[in-house]
């Protein structure tokens, strides 16, 4: 193997622009954790008045969106931490980042302009106030495009022919049904948008001064992008909005580098200016390179904001499940995941109400109940659900005789509400028995070689056991339960690396044989569950997926 070490006096730069929060990994030559650093939108920049980082329009059901210069105020506000905590920014010999994926911006006629020229002497924030043709970004919680989703479908055959051609169906947090949604409602603020930039590749385009190219992983989480030849799709441009090419630029490969730094951040940081800046990507890609998923039957379990499943592919099957993109650390193979965005916000509700606030007592209760819950499932939904797509609302119900060897005589009846333990385990093993499930049908392995938990609520052993017990293999945690922005520093090196060989490296390369020695190790936390009580969590997630199909046919928005 061609030597893949990195300069033993380099650092390397990761972000991860979150839904909440604006985190930054900087990781040594070794991939090792030199320093972390978080900037809460809520709490530290208030006077946007977030609350979990968006802006619920009260006036328009569903919409959902983030103040475009509360990211802009962010970035100056961590990289001034950062420098503070000591960080030598000159050693810093790349930089990439993470977003979270679906958001778009919208930048105004004449912006380029205003990028190219940053003063040094000024903050970010002071210099965008002009630059955006609509100042809130429409955000992946954002569920107001339903009838755009149904036009975008029908042009081009059907949800299914849509998921070939471009990786997923219509959904409606995707960027082509909010680009329709604009053009058909605002088209005056569509022909004032000189360039539309996705979280992610807005991020970098702050970075290089200048518009970054959407990388390959990420704009397949558009439906726009043709997935097998990773090119613009033009029977989906058609379908979206005329002339949007133009405005969307250029795909790239996300192991590509968008630029140099720009003289901004060489005069007021003090970066050097051989600093590349690397594709930033999606917060879901970012993640999987942070968990060092490389193989078939690898999966990773992410539960956050929203949850996430997703694993490595080797081949694009059409779904109208989950979703596909190009792998995001080789040139081979494809990702695929499903969505959940009913995840830790949920399960705080759920808290907040049956377990006064406390996760000690939420935890007590999952103690308390047994496994399969005496038959009580629930379908629990704060916000309106992509998978499946159910609307806000919680349905329970009792499965009489079930005792998880046999479906037979088996009586479902539904009912208002459980005592608060069960209500607590229904929320757990329904979440988790439905990412099985779909999976599942997604032709993800059962059961997986390993699942590696990250998110928040990885942290809580009582959720670990539960699922090493629904899916039948070991659960690992990675020491730091936020991959993305470690999967963005990481991005970072391994794009450092390709630009300076003048050619693709496989990203394993980096930490073949020393991935113990380093921050991207992780270790087990719960061996496999016994096998009895996997194959009786079978026959109870076949019912529930019954139950969930009639759910659908009954109130699925489309």
């Amino acid at each position: 193997m061609e030597d893949c070490s990195l300069p033993q006096d380099s650092l390397f730069l990761g972000f991860d622009c979150s839904t909440q929060s604006l985190k930054a990994t900087v990781l040594d030559a070794n991939l090792n954790i030199v320093i972390s650093e978080l900037v809460n939108y809520d709490t530290e920049l208030p006077h946007y008045n977030t609350k979990g980082g968006v802006f619920r329009d009260p006036f328009v059901n569903g919409r959902i969106v983030s103040p475009t210069l509360m990211w802009v105020e962010a970035l100056d506000l961590i990289l001034h931490r950062l420098e503070k905590s000591n960080v030598d920014f000159g050693k810093i010999a790349a930089v990439s980042g993470s977003a979270q994926q679906h958001g778009s911006v919208y930048w105004k006629n004449g912006s380029f302009k205003i990028l190219s020229s940053l003063d040094p002497k000024k903050q970010l924030v002071d210099q965008f106030h002009d630059s955006f043709s609509i100042k809130e970004s429409p955000v992946w919680m954002d569920c107001s495009t339903t009838e755009q989703c149904k036009a975008i479908e029908e042009a081009v055959g059907g949800g299914l022919e849509l998921a070939r051609l471009t990786g997923s169906r219509a959904h409606e947090r995707y960027v082509g049904p909010q680009i329709r949604k604009i053009f058909e409602t605002q088209p005056e603020i569509y022909q004032n948008t000189e360039r539309i930039s996705l979280v992610s590749s807005f991020m970098a385009s702050l970075l290089i001064g200048g518009y970054a190219c959407i990388d390959q992983t990420d704009g397949a989480g558009m439906n726009l992008m043709d997935i097998e030849h990773r090119t613009w799709s033009k029977i989906a441009l058609e379908a979206t909005a005329p002339g949007l090419e133009v405005k969307l630029g250029k795909l790239t490969p996300a192991y590509a580098v968008a630029g140099s730094i720009v003289s901004y951040y060489v005069e007021r940081y003090h970066f050097n200016k051989k600093c590349v800046v690397v594709q930033w990507s999606g917060d879901n890609p970012n993640s999987l390179a942070g968990l060092t998923l490389n193989a078939y039957g690898d999966l990773a379990i992410s539960l956050g904001t929203s949850d996430t499943v997703f694993g490595i592919a080797t081949d694009h099957r059409p779904s109208l499940d989950g979703h596909v993109f190009p792998n995001p650390v080789d040139t081979k193979g494809f990702m695929v995941m499903l969505v959940y965005k009913n995840g830790s916000l949920t399960r705080e509700d759920i808290r907040d109400l049956y377990a006064d606030g406390s996760w000690e007592a939420f935890n007590m209760f999952l103690q308390q109940t047994p496994p399969l819950n005496d038959g009580k499932i629930g379908f629990y939904y704060k916000e309106h659900e992509i998978l499946p797509p159910l609307p806000v609302g919680f349905h329970r119900y009792i499965l009489d005789n079930f005792i998880g060897d046999s479906a037979d005589g088996v009586v479902e009846r539904e009912t208002e509400e459980f005592d608060p333990p069960s209500e607590v385990r229904a929320l757990i093993e329904g979440q988790l028995l439905s990412m099985r499930a779909h999976a599942e049908r997604l032709g993800m392995p059962s059961p997986p070689k390993r699942i590696i938990a990250t998110g928040g609520a990885s942290a809580n052993d009582h959720i670990l056991r539960i699922i090493a017990s629904i899916f039948g293999c070991n659960v690992y945690i990675v020491q730091k339960p936020d991959s993305a922005s470690l999967g963005a520093a990481l991005r970072a090196a391994h794009g450092w690396l390709c630009n300076k060989k003048g050619k693709f490296v496989p990203i394993s390369n980096m930490y073949f044989g020393k991935l113990e020695k380093t921050s991207l190790s992780c270790k087990l936390a719960v061996p496999a569950g016994d096998q009895d009580l996997v194959d009786r969590y079978t026959l109870l997630m076949k019912k529930r997926l019954e139950i969930e199909n009639r759910l659908i046919q009954r109130l699925g928005r489309w």
